[in-house]
């Protein structure tokens, strides 16, 4: 049997990874599985830069308008779904693409996840309803407090990574990082890691830029017609967020705009900040995306 082959497009928001992993789809006549966790959400369109009607019709996708905003979802089941599929895929497929912005759902791809207790709702609620009224700060004391050995890995600015470790602290009376066993899973393919190198100040720009775009795309109406799921998980979202307390009348628009593009690029270097840990990436800077398809095909030979 030939060894099969997954492609994942990585890189930070607004670094182009749905044109570059259309164009390897496109040479490779394959599919494309998007690894975003707001993508999957019907409706959310504009402020998740979802790939356009247009653009999908290039390619086959997959894992984009599957979810009604009132419906959970987590990397578990990204895992175990995207798993069956590329399973299909590869009875006729060499290579697959990945296109990927949450790196939980690559990390669940590539490598599995532990198995985790499940959170009673009402942990989760009072949890969410603690840090809405604490704050970032208080949520990362108690993450200390409460498993120390955890606290010191994880993205302390990353709400919702220490929000799950304190469900689990929680709902289980023991540390997150007990649960964590650190084996990766052995997969059936094989992956090639691309990843999209930007300067720091150009990747700034073209995120200004791109929420300038949004706005003129109709954000604002999009945003609006979701208020009334506002607490909805899909919805925590940078984008979706700012302008949910903008309704409300915390602050004006400006202010609002002000923050979706400083909380845009807080995001792009949490994001990089996750990907220089991952081993086997191989950047191209934006000057040599040019190279990306030679270098696949070297590799699938």
């Amino acid at each position: 049997m030939a060894t099969k082959y997954l492609v994942c497009v990585l890189g930070p928001t607004a670094s182009g990874k749905t044109s570059l992993a259309i164009q390897i789809a496109q040479h490779f006549n394959t599919h494309i599985l998007s690894a975003d966790s707001r993508q999957l959400y019907q409706g959310l369109n504009i402020g998740t830069a979802k790939a356009t009607p247009e653009e999908r019709a290039q390619a086959p996708h997959h894992f984009i308008d599957t979810l009604d905003i009132t419906e959970a979802y987590n990397a578990g089941q990204f895992e175990r779904e995207s798993l069956v599929l590329l399973n299909e895929l590869y009875q006729t497929h060499d290579v697959v693409v990945l296109a990927g912005g949450t790196g939980l759902y690559v990390q669940a791809l590539l490598q599995g996840l532990d198995e985790f207790p499940d959170i009673p709702i009402e942990v989760r609620l009072q949890v969410r309803n603690d840090f809405d009224t604490k704050g970032l700060a208080w949520l990362q004391q108690e993450v200390l407090r409460l498993d120390p050995d955890f606290y010191g890995v994880v993205d302390k600015q990353n709400p919702s990574r220490l929000t799950r470790a304190l469900e689990v602290c929680r709902a289980s009376g023991k540390p997150y990082s007990s649960f964590r066993s650190g084996q990766a899973k052995l997969r059936g393919f094989t992956p090639i890691l691309i990843g999209l190198e930007w300067p720091k100040e150009a990747l700034y720009d073209r995120i200004d830029a791109r929420v300038d775009m949004m706005l003129e795309q109709g954000l604002l109406e999009e945003a609006r017609q979701f208020l009334p799921h506002k607490n909805q998980q899909a919805l925590q979202t940078v984008g979706y967020e700012e302008l949910m307390h903008h309704f409300e009348g915390d602050y004006d628009l400006p202010e609002a705009i002000r923050l979706i593009k400083r909380n845009s690029r807080h995001y792009a270097k949490r994001q990089k900040t996750w990907l220089n840990r991952m081993e086997g990436i191989t950047w191209f800077k934006t000057a040599e995306v040019g190279g990306v398809i030679p270098f696949i095909e070297k590799q699938v030979g």
